[in-house]
């Protein structure tokens, strides 16, 4: 794996730079305000052709992987104005879609997810599951007569369904060999019948507005069924390590664009005849913010790699190590720097109170820190499963 960026990556990472300098925090900030999709910013990424960096060229992708497209949403992160749908709609669903949708599954979706005309949701968790993905209770049984799929269950904290043209729904089916229940994955279309959404009432303000799914005997073809009935977890993982990694991506994008912010005050706030950021107090925190923000990256430079490569083992130990790393950097660049601003980092002006309440999210979502610590206990140094 290579330590140092290649020259293409650092171009692609430059040129996103430059978009997201274009659009910037105070475009977010106004687009959720007033409670719209970030469209502008959507549809000059896709044109650039950065949605679907990762997705395969065959399909109008640029061929890449969830290196490039980490690179994408860190630097629109670090610039004030992420896509969090970027996570979701070309990582976790166009990955799985690629890897494993049949040839009218891959014909139908990654085109359309790569130019943007298109977005897809994913809905995984479960009221009454929560981190524990194997009492997911969303049931999938055949239809004898038709041949096709019912599917009946619940799901929340699922974004952005209210634009997402459909929803990758993790549903399990019962083995006919030994009735055990295994994950598979159903594409939902946003107005099929029996499948409702209701919106969640958040503290936190984002432009993807959060749902609850309720389904109740959606009736879904054959064809809605990705990859194999029997493949099981594969083809989940397939879609959490790159879920992961962008969250890693999107945490370190977060707390750069704090980090920035509290530099920038700090060479120019002067107290007692000289700026603030020359007291080891304030200059030091910073840097250490800076580097474990640095520490994160790497690590979710390597998650990449591998996923990229097909070690879904190594990638699976590699993406939650990154993820922590990042939601941990970011808690602490993000309160370091409202700190540093001392009141005017309470205040709209600077923009910067806010993401203490996004910051966390970083420790939440999409798995937490403590499920992260569980992992690399059991997993990685092999100490007894504590659930």
């Amino acid at each position: 794996m290579p330590v140092i960026e290649s020259e293409e990556h650092k171009a692609l990472r430059a040129a996103v730079a430059a978009l997201g300098a274009k659009y910037g925090r105070d475009y977010l900030t106004n687009a959720v305000s007033s409670g719209r999709h970030p469209a502008e910013l959507w549809a000059e990424a896709a044109e650039l052709g950065y949605l679907g960096v990762n997705l395969p060229e065959e399909y109008g992708g640029g061929g890449g992987g969830v290196s490039e497209l980490s690179i994408v949403l860190e630097e629109l992160g670090a610039a004030g104005c992420p896509l969090l749908m970027l996570v979701v709609s070309p990582a976790i669903c166009g990955t799985v879609i690629a890897r494993f949708g049949t040839g009218e599954q891959k014909r139908e979706w990654l085109p359309a997810l790569a130019d943007g005309t298109r977005t897809m949701a994913f809905g995984i968790t479960e009221p009454d599951a929560g981190s524990n993905s194997h009492r997911i209770t969303t049931t999938a049984r055949r239809d004898p007569a038709s041949g096709d799929w019912l599917l009946t269950g619940r799901k929340v904290f699922v974004s952005g369904v209210d634009t997402a043209d459909a929803t990758l729904v993790v549903g399990r089916t019962e083995d006919a060999r030994t009735g055990n229940l295994k994950p598979c994955l159903f594409i939902v279309p946003r107005d099929t019948d029996g499948f409702q959404r209701h919106a969640i009432d958040m503290e936190l303000q984002a432009s993807e507005r959060q749902f609850e799914l309720v389904l109740d005997d959606v009736r879904l073809p054959a064809g809605a069924l990705v990859g194999e009935e029997d493949a099981g977890l594969l083809q989940l993982f397939a879609g959490l390590n790159p879920e992961r990694i962008m969250g890693a991506a999107f945490a370190i994008g977060m707390g750069r664009y704090a980090l920035a912010r509290a530099v920038e005050y700090a060479r120019e706030r002067t107290v007692w005849k000289v700026p603030i950021g020359a007291h080891q107090a304030i200059a030091h925190p910073l840097a250490q913010a800076h580097i474990e923000l640095e520490l994160a990256r790497l690590m979710m430079q390597k998650a990449a790699h591998l996923c990229d490569a097909g070690d879904d083992i190594g990638a699976g130990e590699a993406a939650n190590m990154a993820k922590y790393a990042a939601g941990e950097a970011c808690v602490k660049a993000v309160d370091q720097a409202v700190h540093t601003l001392g009141g005017n980092g309470l205040t709209r002006e600077y923009g910067l109170a806010s993401l203490i309440t996004a910051a966390r999210v970083s420790r939440i979502a999409p798995v937490s820190r403590e499920m992260i610590l569980n992992y690399v206990s059991h997993q990685t140094l092999g100490l007894p499963k504590s659930y």
